[in-house]
């Protein structure tokens, strides 16, 4: 039997593991934008000008 025959993970890259993760797309998908938003409504609170 050959390497491939047994089934193991050694072969398939590691970009491919991850981007075939349901769960872990879901969370890039999630957490990219709130970290963005919350980054850019803490800039725009802290440029606000006092009186």
């Amino acid at each position: 039997m050959s390497d491939q025959d047994q089934g193991d993970d050694g072969d398939i890259p590691m970009m491919q593991k991850l981007l075939d993760n349901p769960f872990l797309l879901l969370f890039i998908g999630v957490a990219s934008p709130a970290v963005l938003y919350l980054g850019w409504g803490l800039m725009e609170i802290v440029t606000i000008p006092a009186r």
